[in-house]
């Protein structure tokens, strides 16, 4: 455990992922835990002297109990590493998840981290209480025109030619479209944090790879509260990408923040928004959870609406291969929900089935 600034105390620890790669992560704060799948831009321990960065922890450890990693061959994790493809980088935040005892968790995924963070939630669907995306996408060139693949392979050879340079000419290119409302103290940091937190070798090889990660498919299967926040006029990845978000995941709610920054800073007018955003989000993970032997809950408040409907239905004597053909889904999606919705109300066993119905025919 270490002190970063002021009072503030960070515990770094490392997780193993499947294929053996050292993740590190970082813990700070109070309160529910706040898993960020952070962008790749990160250091762990030089973040925390930032003039760009620094107002996002200290804010969030006020609200909730951070963690927060650094992706594989980037910060503190492990260096020279070839695979950054969406299974492993997947694996990466299941490994740290687990390493760090969390049962249920919000999860934030920032930037480059939403196809991850997409992912994970369509296969872990019991282990998230909710999810935001800040400045995200389901994936990058989804839907990119010529000009947009044309413009990427510009970046890619201005990696190769200026990153690792000691002048920061060329990675100011980069600088410029993340804050181009900052100050020269803030881009000189972000010009200064691109070579520590990665060498240009791996830069390449994990942006090309990323480029990949798709998600879009799985963004009907999020049945979670869901926020989308995103800069009206971000340059890096434009706001596009967060009105598709929000218009494929059921029942999530898109927040423009007013903003040329891809990374709010702390003294513009979208930085308290964004703020109030996610705390007001978060809140709900603050409640103790009720005592189920003194509290019958409100089925509403509990289950999510699509556990809901689906209990409906068997509430009407429809067996899962009725439910499935009625609602379009799959046999196997309407079980995991039952399951999930069986878990939420406490009940197990043979006999759940008839006590869930039994709950939802006892508000009527």
């Amino acid at each position: 455990m270490g002190r970063v600034g002021g009072d503030t105390v960070q515990d770094i620890r490392f997780a193993r992922s499947a294929d053996g790669v050292g993740i590190a992560y970082a813990v700070h704060g109070s309160g529910p835990p706040l898993l960020i799948d952070t962008c790749w831009l990160s250091h762990l321990q030089f973040d925390w002297q930032s003039p760009v960065w620094r107002h996002y922890l200290v804010e969030l450890g006020r609200i909730a109990t951070v963690i927060r990693y650094d992706e594989r061959g980037h910060g503190l994790s492990d260096r020279s590493v070839t695979d950054h493809s969406l299974d492993a980088r997947v694996a990466d935040l299941e490994a740290v998840a687990d390493d760090a005892g969390l049962d249920r968790f919000a999860l934030l995924a920032m930037a480059q981290g939403g196809p991850v963070a997409i992912e994970y939630a369509a296969r872990h669907p019991d282990r998230l209480t909710r999810i935001a995306f800040y400045g995200s996408y389901a994936g990058a060139l989804a839907a990119a025109t010529p000009e947009e693949v044309e413009l990427d392979a510009a970046f890619q050879a201005l990696i190769k030619v200026g990153w690792d340079r000691p002048t920061p000419e060329f990675r100011r290119v980069f600088t410029s479209l993340m804050i181009p409302g900052g100050t020269e103290e803030q881009m000189r940091w972000i010009d200064e944090l691109q070579r520590m937190a990665v060498d240009a070798d791996t830069a390449i090889l994990a942006r090309s790879q990323r480029q990949l990660a798709d998600a879009t498919g799985r963004l009907p299967e999020l049945d979670l509260p869901t926020l989308v926040l995103h800069s009206r006029r971000d340059q890096m990845n434009e706001f596009g990408h967060s009105r598709h978000l929000a218009a494929h995941i059921p029942g999530a709610r898109l927040v423009a923040l007013e903003s040329d920054n891809h990374i709010v800073l702390e003294d513009e007018p979208a930085w308290p928004v964004l703020l109030e955003e996610l705390t007001a989000f978060l809140a709900p993970d603050r409640e103790p959870e009720p005592d189920p032997r003194t509290v019958i809950p409100d089925l509403s408040t509990v289950l999510s609406p699509r556990e809901l409907d689906i209990l409906e239905q068997a509430a009407a004597g429809q067996d899962n291969d009725a439910i499935a053909a009625t609602l379009v889904l799959s046999v196997r999606t309407v079980e995991r929900h039952l399951q999930n919705a069986y878990a939420k109300l406490g009940l197990h066993g043979r006999t759940a089935r008839t006590a869930a119905v039994a709950r939802l025919l006892s508000r009527a």
